[in-house]
């Protein structure tokens, strides 16, 4: 639950913990806050108010008398009451029992935490992945923006595989590295987290096994889970997944598709081999795996071009090519695309559109304009040199202040650096103190209980002095906790 910073509404006259007082019963009073709901926590209401933990105390003790507030062990301070349920007969519908059950599972609390602090500029962001804003290419969005606008005629909803010019340069544009797509084959969502929700919910049936990488960047959501899917999770070198685990694990149980982030991967940074990608692609085709590929950070190399994706080689429509602009242009946008056999890109698109009737049409121009003028080819060589500036100095940083405490590999390309503490530390401890310390990080095992002990660090968004000084304090407590 996030703290608004413009619903204060009491006198800066007023003590602090009588403008805690007043700023909670607010929020109870407009039901914004219901019976159930679990108030910020001390530590976010100390900071948003500027006081000690001690005021915060003293205002949430006299909530407690009157009443409103309760303590829970193992859920926090909950809403208990309101100005109304104490007066009233019947009391009000408690959304707390509807939220609970929801089908979507929430995140981890660890997620949703890092989430809601992403927000907080006052942290030094080690954790976001995400191009930094200097990096956002202002001026020539604007001027794309004009011409877009320029060009602009009356437009509504999208058909429902996409716009089409935006297909169609889509189609030029994954022509470049190998893959031989008709516009008819690809369909625009609304990024790549939405490419996900709509393969789990249209193409798989509950109780399917997905097979992915462990760790993996699902590991942290709930997609699949919550569309009733398992995750078996396969093991990975510095080469990427290794194929011949898939054979094992099915027979065991019956796969039903296979994730797999080949280019940089999330969160570990690797790379998966040209050779590698051959095999995989082999084995899945002998045992009959499909295959959702996430290469979203294909055109963030760093040091030589990425291998051909697995769809490249794919001559039996076995892959389905997932492809975003998010990573490597702005998630702002919402633009991201499924490439697959026609039926399948038909079923998604129905699907998309029982959702939400389709993608921005304005961005989708947008998009269209970048990818067909030339100017998105341009952007990702400026970002890939800025990317490589950024991964020097985390490297740096890492070499002056942790070369004795953990390890690490050179990523060739991506956002991430993933970082193995040597020593037995509690990562919970370490997460939270870090955050104390204004630095904000992603516990490896948000992406897999087997990855306790691990970082991912992220290069791409935090300032270049920002990058040492996280890493220096990032040293100083791990230094602390190992003691």
């Amino acid at each position: 639950m996030i703290v608004s910073k413009t619903a204060v509404g009491t006198s800066k006259k007023q003590p602090k913990y009588k403008q805690i007082i007043n700023h909670i019963k607010e929020k109870i009073s407009t039901g914004e806050w219901p019976i159930g709901s679990v108030i910020p926590s001390q530590r976010e209401l100390a900071v948003h108010f500027g006081v000690n933990r001690s005021t915060v105390i003293t205002a949430l003790e006299e909530l407690v008398a009157d009443g409103l507030l309760e303590g829970k062990i193992g859920m926090g301070t909950v809403v208990i009451n309101n100005t109304w349920t104490l007066l009233a007969t019947n009391p009000p519908p408690d959304w707390n029992e509807y939220v609970q059950s929801g089908l979507h599972k929430p995140s981890q609390a660890a997620v949703q935490e890092i989430n809601r602090d992403e927000s907080n500029k006052s942290l030094i962001q080690l954790s976001k992945g995400e191009l930094a804003p200097d990096i956002f290419p202002l001026a020539t969005m604007k001027a794309v923006m004009q011409r877009v606008t320029d060009r602009l005629e009356t437009f509504g909803y999208e058909e429902p595989r996409g716009y089409l010019p935006l297909r169609q340069a889509l189609s030029d544009y994954v022509k470049g590295f190998g893959i031989d797509a008709s516009p008819s084959s690809i369909l625009i969502v609304s990024g790549g987290l939405q490419a996900l929700q709509l393969i789990a919910v249209g193409l798989l049936h509950r109780g399917s096994t997905v097979f992915l990488e462990r760790p993996s960047y699902v590991y942290s959501l709930h997609v699949f889970q919550s569309a009733g899917m398992k995750l078996s999770g396969l093991p990975m070198d510095q080469q990427g997944l290794m194929p011949g685990a898939i054979s094992e694990q099915k027979k065991l149980r019956s796969g039903d598709i296979l994730y797999t982030i080949p280019c940089y991967h999330n969160p570990t940074g690797v790379l998966m081999s040209e050779k590698r990608r051959q095999e995989l692609l082999g084995v899945c085709e002998e045992v009959r795996l499909p295959v959702m590929e996430d290469d979203i950070y294909r055109e963030l190399w760093l040091d030589e071009p990425a291998p051909p994706p697995l769809k490249a080689m794919d001559k039996h429509g076995h892959v389905l090519y997932l492809g975003s602009l998010s990573k490597s242009l702005t998630p702002g946008l919402r633009i991201g695309w499924i490439i697959g056999p026609e039926p399948v890109i038909e079923r998604l698109a129905d699907i998309k559109m029982q959702t939400d009737y389709g993608a921005s049409s304005l961005s989708q121009r947008v998009a269209a304009e970048w990818l067909s003028s030339g100017l998105y080819s341009q952007h990702t060589q400026r970002v890939r040199e800025e990317l490589k500036i950024r991964r020097a100095a985390m490297l740096g940083a890492l070499e002056l202040h942790m070369k004795e405490l953990a390890d690490w590999h050179t990523p060739a390309g991506g956002f991430f650096i993933w970082l193995k503490i040597r020593a037995k530390v509690s990562m919970l401890e370490l997460f939270s103190k870090a955050s104390r310390q204004g630095v904000l990080l992603n516990p490896g095992n948000i992406y897999a209980q087997e990855t306790d002990g691990y970082l991912r660090l992220s290069y791409a968004y935090a300032a270049l002095p920002q990058l040492e000084q996280g890493v220096r304090k990032l040293s100083e407590i791990v230094a602390s906790l190992s003691r």
